[in-house]
This record gives C-alpha cells, structure tokens and sequence, in this order.
C-alpha cells in the first residue's frame, strides 16, 4: 500500500500564506536589524508582527481553535513552521516560538480548565508570552533532569519554592513561569517532581542577569531566576504531584521537533542565497554552480535537507498516534542539528567572504543555530539514550531466547 506523505489542501494553503507573509512581511525587518529581535522592537515588534500575522490569517496555527489557533497536529504543522522559521523573526511572529509554543502544547493538554483560562488563553492569543523553568547551575537539573535542586514544600495555604534557575529562555518580560521543582525525594531521585503555575509579579519570582550567548532572535533572553520563598496555592500545581518528570514528556518531545521546523526553515534560507550566489557568481573560467566542489556542497545540502525532513515526519508520525516517540524524536532532533549546522556551513563556504559578513544572512544563521546542538539535550546525551535503548532492547531479547 502506499503511503500518502501529501498535506491536507487547508495545510497547503496555510504553508503558502505563511511562506508570502514571512518573505513579504516579516524577512526585511529580520535583515534590517541583523537578526536581533531586541534591536527591532523587542516586544513592541512581536505585538505589530502579530497583529500583521491574525490580519494574513496564519497566526498560532498550533493552538486549540477555541483558543483562537488553527488547532494542527505535530504533522500538519511541519511545513507551516519550516516556512515561518525561513525568518529569524518568522516564529515570534506566528505565536510558535520556543518556550511559548511548547509551553502552549503542555497547557492544553495537561492544564485544568481554571488554569488554561488563566494561563493558556492569553498565551495563546499572544497578550503574554512565558518561560519554562527547569534547567539549574550545577549540580543541579541540566541534561540530567533527575538531579533537580529546586525544593518545593507544603506551606499554609500551597506550597512554598525555593531555588535558582538559569538558561531560562523569554524569563525576561514573561508574564508567567512554569516551574519544575522537587517534592519529593532527592536530587538523582527519577522521580518526584511537580509543575507550578507562577504569574511573574507574584512575590518570590526574581529574574536575575541576562546570560549572553550566541542567539539573538529569542525574546527575553537566557536568563538566571530565583525562586525566594515564593508561596503558591495548592490551584498553581499543573497536573498531579510528583508527576512532573512524566509531563515534561508531554512538551520536551514535540518541542524537539518543532525547534527541527523552525531551524529547518533557516537552513533552507541559507541553501538557498548561497546556491543563488553560485548560479550567477563567475570565476575560474565558468560559473561557480558549475565547478564539482561546489556541486558536492550543494549536493550535500540538499541531502541533509531531505534527511532531516524525513527523520521528522517519522518523530511526528509517531506522536501524532499518542506515541511517546522517545526514540524517534531524540534521532530527529540529534541529526537535525547537526545537519542544519552543516548546510548552514556549506553555504557561508560557498559564498567565500560574503558568507561571512552581514551583507548576507548566512553569518547570523550559523550564529542562531549553532546553540541547537545544546538546547532540548546535547546531541551526546541524544546519543547515550538512542544507544542505552538499543543496547537494552538487545539484552531483552537475549533473555527472550534462553
């Protein structure tokens, strides 16, 4: 039988007014200021691009419609978000960047109807943006989520949170955070951890220094956060207590793939000026698209592209079907990064020393996905799960068979 890897004809219509949006709109704002959205605007921007963005009709296509989304699942959203992430800005405009997209994700499908009236609503809508707060200074919660520090205790009245959290990406300007801490048990415990809804003017929330990295396209900075007796009632737990490792399940799989969307877009942009540039460029006697060594480059380009692109259908696939898709996400995400890092490469090389300077793209492409072979886990700890699986489902059947 064979198998249909066609989009429903809504699905294609949206990806086509994504596509004119974002290169009509939203591309001459993203080269006008070098890809640093805090330069452009900051919030003032993301408001007018998503203003711009509900008038074009592609606004939040990942979002419940009765939160005034499009509703998609996670493979109906794939070209939608590769045509939304062709801008550094293109995410932020369509309401789908990261932590807000995942974080959209997590609330409907875990948060009580109170809490998605409170929370997801206007996250949904844009009036908010949020932050995710889980990674720690060592040697707390990094890779290793099990090493959580961040120490929730019963109080009168909720529950009272102590802890410092950094890297936490939008905490800067978040109208609210979603806390992972530790309830139970000891930090290397698998278990007892919980979620926590906390409004960011809530006493107790401080956000600390911008750590600077490479990325300048995400609002809000990286930032380090404190938690200072911070006391929030038994209606701020997400879920259920000491379920929070198993939920984060539920955000960190789908978002691996959309942050393969969206940087698949960028790496497509970038294929695309360099191969541009070769086909009219001229020198050793013939146009440059015409010497092998820069066919190969190419070549590969277009490889890593159609790989990438595979390895996500499958991870979608699986978690459109309520599949945990450990495995299939965590293959995705690890060649994804590296290959869009890859083309991203290739394409500054091939386009010599405009590759490098700000008349292209391509230099602040490569500054903006380089960080994605260490956001949502390093490809090695990527690898160590993808092998640990395999290793024990070998030892399985070995057992099976005496």
């Amino acid at each position: 039988m064979a198998i249909d890897l066609s989009q429903p004809p809504e699905v294609q219509r949206l990806a086509e007014c994504t596509r004119a949006f974002i290169r009509d709109r939203v591309i001459p704002l993203d080269d006008a200021d070098d890809g640093d959205i805090t330069a452009a605007g900051g919030d003032a921007l993301r408001a007018d691009l998503q203003r711009e963005a509900r008038e074009a009709g592609v606004f939040a296509p990942h979002a419940p419609v009765e939160y005034g989304g499009h509703g998609l699942g996670m493979s109906d959203r794939a070209p939608i978000f590769e045509e939304a992430g062709y801008s550094l800005f293109g995410p932020t405009a369509l309401n789908i960047a990261a932590p807000d997209e995942g974080n959209v994700h997590m609330l409907a499908h875990i948060a009580d109807p109170e809490q998605k009236e409170q929370f997801l609503a206007p996250l949904a809508r844009g009036d908010v943006r949020s932050a995710f707060a889980m990674t720690e200074p060592a040697p707390g919660a990094g890779s290793d989520p099990s090493a959580l520090t961040t120490r929730a205790v019963r109080a009168e009245g909720g529950w009272r949170i102590n802890g410092h959290k950094w890297f936490i990406t939008g905490a800067d300007g978040a109208g609210f955070f979603i806390i992972m801490a530790r309830t139970s048990g000891e930090p290397g415990d698998r278990g007892g951890a919980t979620m926590f809804l906390a409004p960011a003017d809530t006493p107790g929330v401080r956000v600390g220094r911008h750590i600077d990295t490479l990325d300048r396209s995400m609002l809000g900075g990286h930032c380090e956060v404190f938690f200072e007796d911070l006391l929030v009632p038994d209606s701020a737990v997400l879920g259920a207590v000491d379920r929070g490792f198993e939920y984060a399940q539920v955000r960190l799989g789908p978002a691996r793939m959309t942050h393969v969307m969206r940087w698949l877009g960028a790496a497509r942009r970038g294929h695309d000026v360099a191969v541009s540039r070769v086909a009219e460029r001229r020198g050793f006697g013939s146009r440059l698209g015409d010497l092998g060594m820069i066919q190969q480059m190419i070549a590969d380009n277009e490889i890593d592209i159609a790989a990438t692109r595979a390895l996500l259908t499958r991870a979608c696939w699986e978690l459109d079907r309520g599949e945990p898709a450990a495995n299939a996400t965590s293959i995705a995400k690890t060649y994804a990064a590296e290959a869009i890092f890859r083309i991203i490469d290739r394409s500054m090389q091939m386009c010599g020393g405009l590759g490098v300077s700000a008349d292209l793209p391509l230099a602040r492409l490569s500054r903006e996905v380089r960080p994605f072979r260490i956001y949502d886990g390093p490809s090695e700890v990527h690898r160590w799960a993808i092998a640990k699986r395999a290793v024990s489902a070998a030892k399985r059947a070995q057992q099976g068979a005496e």
